[in-house]
C-alpha cells in the first residue's frame, strides 16, 4: 500500500505548479532551493552562532573492529543545537526542495513514493555498504 501522504504531497505539488512547470525552471529552483538550504546553516553559524563547525581532518585508529566502533569515533563536526529561529529557516529550505523534487518527480512522470521506496531497500539491504 502505498503512503498517502507521500502520493498526496506530490498531488499537491503537480495542482499548485503553475510559473515554474518547465523541467528547466524545475531544475533551477530546485539548485536554488538547495544553495537556499546551505545558506541557512551557514548563517546558522557565522550570523546567529547558534551552532559552530569544528572540522579537523579525521584520522582512523588501526585497531578498529567494527563499523560500530568506527561510528561511534566519528562526529558530524557540529557543535551545538539550532535555535527555533535557524530551525524554522532551515525546515522552510528544506521544503522548498522536497517541493521542486515533487514538481521533478511530477514532470518526469516518476512517484516520489516509489523513489524513497527504492532508496529505503537499497540502503537497507546493503547496510553499511552503501555508503554512496
Amino acid at each position: 500500500m502505498k503512503d498517502l501522504i507521500c502520493d498526496e504531497f506530490q498531488n499537491v505539488v503537480g495542482d499548485l505548479l503553475i510559473r515554474h512547470r518547465s523541467i528547466l525552471d524545475i531544475l533551477s529552483k530546485l539548485s536554488e532551493a538547495n544553495c537556499r538550504v546551505n545558506r541557512a546553516v551557514t548563517k546558522s553559524v557565522t550570523s546567529c552562532g547558534c551552532l559552530s563547525i569544528l572540522a579537523e581532518k579525521t584520522t582512523y585508529p588501526d585497531d578498529i573492529d567494527s563499523f560500530q566502533e568506527l561510528k561511534n569515533i566519528l562526529n558530524s563536526h557540529v557543535k551545538g543545537e539550532l535555535c527555533a529561529n535557524c530551525e524554522d529557516i532551515i525546515v522552510t529550505e528544506l521544503g522548498k526542495m522536497l517541493f521542486y523534487t515533487a514538481a521533478l518527480c511530477n514532470t518526469l512522470n516518476i512517484s516520489m513514493y516509489d523513489v524513497f521506496i527504492k532508496e529505503y531497500k537499497k540502503a537497507s539491504a546493503l547496510g553499511i555498504f552503501n555508503m554512496t
